[in-house]
């Protein structure tokens, strides 16, 4: 086994993406996943505290980019230009993993389980960006209806960017949605 190359984790995200593909999610276990990817089933589990995680592995980093567009737009930009640069950050960040989250939709898509662990890490994203917004004197309800706002914002523009055709940034699909927004 080749233990000792570099990026297990995405190494690992790759083999459970390509097995959940191939086998369906059910039927792939850690140990298979480790062993596609050339690792130890301990390794597995130094990463990921389970098969629904790998998936999901990259999340906290997304939701990092989020908060910090939000809490870094300007100090007098409004709630709705707060979450625009929010948005934008998220987008920027995802950019490079396109062929990655094509496949990671299809996948989700087939499987209620991953399906449900996307909407709650969806909901905590939300939550994430609520609290970067009342950080910036937001009240609660504002905040927490411009938070589901921008998680609506992110799966629209996601889904449009992963159409096929699409050729645009997924940073100018999303600026394309926020456009649309009611007035």
């Amino acid at each position: 086994m080749a233990r000792w190359e570099p990026d297990a984790r995405r190494r690992l995200q790759e083999a459970a993406l390509s097995l959940f593909a191939q086998r369906g999610y059910e039927q792939t276990t850690a140990r298979q996943i480790a062993e596609q990817a050339g690792l130890t089933e301990r390794t597995f589990f130094r990463h990921f505290s389970d098969k629904r995680e790998v998936l999901f592995g990259n999340e906290a980093a997304l939701t990092d980019a989020l908060v910090a567009g939000v809490v870094g737009a300007p100090a007098r930009a409004s709630v709705a230009k707060a979450v625009e640069a929010g948005v934008r950050a998220a987008a920027r960040h995802m950019e490079p993993r396109k062929a990655f989250l094509r496949r990671f939709a299809d996948v989700v898509a087939q499987h209620p389980e991953l399906r449900e662990r996307e909407l709650a890490k969806q909901q905590a994203m939300a939550g994430d960006v609520a609290g970067a917004l009342a950080g910036r004197g937001v009240g609660d309800v504002e905040a927490r209806l411009a938070g589901e706002l921008t998680i609506v914002v992110l799966r629209l523009g996601f889904e449009q960017w992963l159409a096929r055709g699409e050729q645009r940034a997924f940073e100018d699909v999303v600026a394309d949605v926020l456009a649309r927004r009611p007035r």
